[in-house]
């Protein structure tokens, strides 16, 4: 029977790892000169699901000889910390130049006895049941999980006469070019529909998308006409808020208080020289009502009856209303700070520069209950102002540099100030317009979110057949069996001979008395 309880075809057995392998064996380091290079492979150059070793480093031997894993060519290499264990980096380490490599102290090295295959180890580590496996024998604290090597000494492992391991390895090394290649082409189509996206939003945010709506529509308002209108709404809405204040304190309005009215700046003409005819340029905070930051509260995990939203939950136009963290009842429950539909939201802060200045308009009636942090803006959007289309500007690739070139680090963050986002530029066509915009937009989204699933759908199933393709391997099922082949339990009884000779050897070593170099005396 096999680790997993298969039948295993005749001539197999199933011994522990252990039995077949030498499990991080010492070795005798000869290098003598520090200033010799060595190959040095940390654990980001070992690729995830078994894709092999595509970086490794030239490093002084001075620098690595304590301290790190040493290995050789030939050895298995299999990463003992979590996730990248569970991501599947292992690999058999090829040849590379010099006696000895070195590594990320956080490899297992397995070297196999004579007559075992590498690949034939690393392959069968590869598979889902065994790392999930791995897994539960991890031991240590939180984000720092390793399988410990007893694991590996113990684990049973399908052996194959010697001739049937080569003839194995050999058909899933075909069977996985074949795998990656079509995996790869997936991949290659996964980054055009990603740059189709791209110039899909481009082309919306620039008039190009709807060139042929305007030469159809060519009396429609211009855009410096409604700008005029959501200034003219900017400005009322401000001397509503002032007269509420007034009432709120039982003052009457003292004379002239309409002139302390602030008009946003506007961009300077010319600026966006790119611009269709009928479009303007104008700024963020003309457009954007009262843009502020949520609540400075500590949250936490656990949940409560008072979520608030992530700042992981605003991305690219979209907005998670699940990616929640949850305030006591005690901690700010100000109105303000509630989203409401019709809001316009703006990461502030991220740890990746990708996802600042991210934009998306609030439309799910989801958001009710629902908090705002600090380190996420929000903005009342001015009517005749399209939510969508704003989301989209903030897509744009040029308005998504001048965001970037903005933000600051600090603290291991990135961060953008209001100042930079209430200057932003931004393309503005008719509310018409604007609507055909989002709906051309839509029209183009879905075709590439509906080949994006394909895509992924096809990526999910080379993954499922990969590992199909191993539980064949290691069951006999990939390949004839030759039955004129000397069965694994010979190659099993030499390996335990050779072992047993060199702990002889070891010992009759160990045993030696010391060499003692004597004087001459004068």
């Amino acid at each position: 029977m096999s680790g997993n309880g298969e039948q295993l075809p005749p001539g197999w057995t199933a011994p522990a790892l252990g039995e077949i392998a030498q499990v991080n064996p010492p070795l005798d380091r000869c290098v003598t000169n520090d200033s010799g290079e060595v190959t040095f492979v940390p654990m980001r150059a070992v690729d995830a699901e078994g894709g092999g070793l595509l970086w490794p480093e030239k490093r002084p031997y001075g620098e690595v000889k304590k301290g790190y894993t040493s290995f050789l060519s030939g050895d298995v290499i299999m990463a003992k910390i979590t996730p990248c264990m569970e991501n599947g980096k292992t690999t058999v380490v090829p040849e590379l130049t010099g006696q000895i490599c070195f590594g990320s102290t956080e490899f297992h090295v397995i070297r196999p006895e004579k007559g075992v295959q590498p690949r034939w180890i690393a392959q069968y580590l590869l598979q889902y049941e065994i790392r999930r496996a791995a897994q539960r024998q991890m031991t240590g604290g939180v984000g720092q999980m390793r399988v410990p090597a007893s694991f590996l000494e113990t684990v049973r492992i399908p052996l194959a006469p010697a001739a049937d391991q080569e003839r194995i390895a050999d058909s899933l090394d075909e069977l996985f070019s074949d795998l990656d290649a079509g995996a790869a082409a997936l991949q290659r189509v996964r980054e055009k529909l990603k740059l189709y996206r791209a110039s899909v939003l481009k082309a919306a945010v620039e008039g190009a998308l709807t060139a042929e709506w305007r030469a159809q529509h060519p009396h429609v308002e211009p855009a410096s006409k409604l700008l005029e209108r959501v200034l003219a709404e900017r400005r009322r809405r401000w001397e509503e808020e002032q007269l509420a204040k007034f009432k709120t304190k039982t003052q009457e309005p003292p004379k002239n208080w309409k002139a302390k009215y602030k008009e946003p700046v506007a961009p300077e003409v010319g600026n966006s020289p790119w611009l269709p005819e009928g479009w303007c340029s104008v700024m963020l905070d003309q457009v954007l009502w009262k843009l502020r930051s949520g609540t400075g509260e500590t949250s936490r995990r656990e949940p409560t009856n008072y979520p608030v939203l992530k700042s992981s939950a605003v991305r690219y136009g979209a907005i998670d209303f699940e990616d929640l963290n949850y305030l006591y009842g005690s901690q700010s429950l100000r109105s303000a700070n509630f989203l409401q539909r019709g809001d316009f939201l703006i990461t502030r802060l991220s740890g990746s520069l990708n996802y600042v200045g991210c934009g998306a308009f609030v439309t799910d009636v989801a958001c009710e209950g629902i908090q705002y942090p600090d380190r996420i803006f929000c903005g009342k959007l001015l009517k005749a102002i399209d939510g969508t289309y704003l989301s989209y500007c903030f897509q744009h690739s040029g308005i998504r540099k001048s965001l970037e070139e903005a933000a600051k680090s600090t603290a291991g963050h990135q961060r953008i100030s209001m100042s930079d986002l209430v200057t932003l530029t931004l393309p503005l066509p008719s509310l018409a317009e604007q609507q055909a915009i989002v709906e051309s937009v839509e029209d183009q989204i879905s075709i590439i979110d509906h080949l994006e699933a394909d895509v992924d759908a096809n990526l999910k199933n080379a993954q499922s057949l990969r590992q199909a393709i191993l539980r064949h391997a290691f069951t006999g099922q990939l390949v004839p069996q030759d039955p004129n082949d000397e069965p694994a339990s010979e190659l099993l009884k030499r390996i335990a001979a050779k072992r047993e000779q060199r702990a002889r050897e070891t010992a009759i070593t160990k045993g030696k008395p010391k060499r003692v170099t004597r004087t001459k005396r004068l």
